[in-house]
């Protein structure tokens, strides 16, 4: 679990231009980190491409934290 979380802190910290510091499992993405509705969806590309995995635009709606993206990633792989 934690290697899938430091994946994902790197992924949102170089996509949202913050501290990888910054990024814990309880940051929401818009309101604690700053994404936009482009943001999320460059983060959910790279998520799939790291993981090579298919985020449903369905259950993206929900994913509003890092430890929601990362649960999500280890119910996938």
């Amino acid at each position: 679990m934690q290697d899938v979380f430091d994946l994902v802190s790197r992924i949102v910290a170089r996509i949202l231009r913050v501290e990888e510091s910054r990024v814990r499992p309880d940051s929401r993405f818009k309101q604690d980190l700053g994404a936009d509705s482009i943001n999320l969806v460059e983060i959910a590309m790279a998520i799939e491409q790291e993981f090579d995995i298919t985020l449903e635009d369905e259950e993206v709606a929900n994913i509003t934290t890092v430890d929601a993206a990362v649960s999500y990633i280890l119910r996938r792989t």
